[in-house]
């Protein structure tokens, strides 16, 4: 059986802008909490290029995910 719909890469594609911008958010926030014991406070460009390189990884597997779940979504219940 084939699978229907987007692939992986096309979910991947389109999540991309948030899951980038999720992971810059968060680096951010860590880099304030971080702050507290000592550490510097992450500047907007360096939680965005942070974001941008931990939410490629981070949005290929929710990407795989998704298209798990479709897949068993389009499975023959007679199976």
């Amino acid at each position: 059986m084939t699978a229907q719909g987007w692939s992986t890469g096309k979910i991947a594609m389109a999540l991309y802008p948030f899951g980038a911008g999720a992971a810059a958010v968060n680096v951010f926030f860590a880099s304030l909490i971080f702050s507290w014991v000592g550490g510097p406070v992450a500047s907007t460009a360096w939680s965005i290029g942070l974001g941008c390189l931990i939410g490629l990884p981070a949005t290929w597997y929710f990407a795989r995910h998704i298209r798990r779940l479709m897949t068993i979504a389009d499975k023959d219940p007679a199976q």
